[in-house]
């Protein structure tokens, strides 16, 4: 039996972040009071109209932009017709012919490697209602009606279901990066449609596709690949491949399989036509300039510069570039002069455990870039240990106050390398029997001396500047 390759595309659908919705005045926001964030235009009234949301339009783009699209030459909408009960035009808003983006291409990191991805297109579209089903009723929740949603369609380029989610995630980062949207799963602002085929492995033609419809969290489209390849997968071995039938099929989360919705053939008439209640819109040269200057540094590019450019390991990088605003808190210390191993380090420790602890962001953290630079100065300087630096650090944070205020002169580190050569005299002159069996290989007890050093000075002394001492007197 030839080996069978999986080919997987994606429609990732992303609800964007606005004041209102892309079409009505409604209140763009997640709430879970039903039918609270709706306007006449979203229940379909007799005598709305729609009004394009401009930050919406120009979000979509900065997205189509992050992604090296085609753009157009003029934005125009289109009514893609169908009947759904969580649908009250009877139409969608939607793009066809012109979408925001078009043939774009970018890179993302599988297992360490990088990948190019082909993107088929990018459109904006309003987002239907939400329909609660029980045991002998239906009820709809118009706040979702409207919702700006950005779809963004892939080509089949995804070969597991590890490629297909390393793609989600990165996309989830570009969104988050452009602050566009929070991209949060848990309230529905990500769902994704999974179109899944096999083929043999010396064969270029693809096997019968299926559509597995909005999956509602990354780990449930990991598992809806692994499913439909294992059906897929048997059913050919079985030499019943004929019963892969092109269908649309849902997420049965509690089954943990696919289950068929409805058949379907290649062409599906919406008949689209062009939305006629709003005008076209030119895209100039000058425009798509001004939304290029509000694009950042992304987050693969800033892992790789972190990488190649500053020595820091994969895994910090990777922690690093997660979020913007951690990002750029690590930049703002390399721009004040900070070592990067060592701010990547208080980054990834010390302030991440306490962002988590306490639950609060680090654009809200009293401990700036440049305290953090005055307390790794004081231990550069030798004026306080590590270990000190680190209960200053609580300090600053819980009382609110600068850095050198919690420095005393009676807490300072003793880096005085006369004061020290006095005190590790006196021990070496007390402890004759340790020094004989240091000397005859018993190297362990220089930690020996380190730490009656460390017990006279209560903890003070610079423990380099301390070995150092207690080195070149033993060796001498």
């Amino acid at each position: 039996m030839k080996k069978q390759i999986p080919v997987i595309g994606l429609e990732m659908h992303c609800e964007l972040k606005s004041n209102s919705k892309v079409f009505s005045r409604a209140k763009n926001e997640y709430s879970e009071l039903p039918n609270c964030n709706v306007a006449p235009l979203d229940l379909a009234l007799p005598g709305t109209l729609p009004v394009v949301n401009k930050k919406c339009v120009e979000d979509a783009l900065k997205v189509s932009l992050a992604l090296n699209c085609t753009l157009p030459d003029y934005i125009c909408f289109d009514r893609k017709n169908y009947y759904y009960p969580d649908l009250p035009k009877g139409y969608q808003i939607t793009q066809m012919e012109k979408p925001m983006g078009v043939n774009g291409k970018i890179q993302i990191e599988v297992d360490g490697k990088l990948k190019d991805i082909d993107i088929h297109d990018v459109h904006l579209e309003e987002d239907a209602a939400s329909l609660d089903h029980y045991f002998d009723t239906s009820t709809i929740d118009y706040n979702r009606c409207g919702v700006p949603l950005l779809e963004l369609v892939t080509e089949p380029c995804f070969n597991s279901a590890r490629e297909a989610l390393a793609f989600l995630e990165h996309m989830r980062d570009i969104y988050k990066y452009l602050d566009v949207s929070d991209a949060d799963t848990k309230k529905g602002q990500i769902r994704c449609d999974v179109n899944v085929s096999i083929r043999d492995e010396d064969s270029d033609i693809l096997g019968t596709r299926v559509e597995v419809k909005n999956v509602n969290s990354l780990a449930g489209v990991v598992d809806t690949i692994n499913y439909e390849i294992a059906r897929q997968t048997k059913l050919k071995e079985e030499g019943r491949y004929n019963e892969v039938e092109q269908d649309t099929r849902r997420w049965d989360e509690e089954a943990q399989k696919t289950i068929h919705m409805r058949s379907k053939v290649d062409a599906i008439d919406y008949k689209y036509f062009g939305e006629p209640n709003i005008p076209m819109i030119r895209v100039k040269d000058s425009w798509i300039e001004d939304l290029k200057k509000e694009i950042p540094r992304l987050h693969l590019e800033r892992k790789y510069d972190y990488i190649n450019n500053y020595g820091l390991s994969n895994y910090d990088a990777g922690i690093l570039v997660k979020e913007k605003k951690i990002a750029d808190y690590f930049e703002e210390c390399l721009s004040l002069g900070l070592d990067a191993k060592v701010a990547s380090n208080w980054i990834t420790t010390q302030i991440m455990g306490y962002l988590n602890k306490e639950e609060t962001e680090i654009k809200d953290l009293y401990l700036t870039p440049k305290r953090l630079k005055d307390l790794i100065d004081l231990i550069n300087e030798g004026v306080i240990s590590s270990k000190q630096a680190k209960e200053i650090f609580f300090q600053v944070l819980d009382e609110k106050k600068e850095v050198r205020e919690f420095i005393k002169e009676e807490d300072k580190q003793i880096s005085d390398k006369e004061k020290l050569e006095s005190i590790i005299d006196m021990i070496i002159k007390d402890s004759p029997k340790q020094v004989e069996e240091y000397h005859n290989g018993r190297t362990n007890l220089f930690d020996y001396f380190v730490g009656q050093v460390m017990k006279n000075t209560k903890g003070k002394a610079n423990p380099v500047v301390t070995k150092e001492i207690i080195k070149e007197k033993l060796d001498n």
